[in-house]
């Protein structure tokens, strides 16, 4: 007896990348902006870029990050506003 089959089709999902933006502000004014962008909530990662464009801090955020837990990471970026002028926050946002 011959027995035929239909060849399976394995699909992979594929998640979309993440939405990439950037913004620049002043070094007084970074440390405001971090925290309204992680209160947004939908925030993968915040980098952050001097003038030249070197990174000088990545924050990877997620979902369960509170309070207690960013206080360090806030700290760090407290002391980076007091030493640069001007800089890039580039924020990869959840598809």
């Amino acid at each position: 007896m011959l027995k035929l089959s239909m060849p399976t089709v394995k699909t992979k999902k594929t998640t979309p990348p993440p939405k990439t933006e950037s913004f620049s502000v002043r070094g007084e004014d970074l440390l405001k902006r971090v925290k309204e962008l992680i209160a947004e909530g939908n925030i993968r990662s915040i980098t952050i870029l001097n003038k030249e464009g070197k990174t000088i801090l990545v924050l990877p955020l997620t979902l369960g990050v509170v309070g207690a837990f960013l206080a360090p990471p806030l700290a760090a970026i407290g002391a980076v506003a007091a030493l640069v002028t001007d800089c890039t926050i580039k924020v990869e946002r959840n598809p």
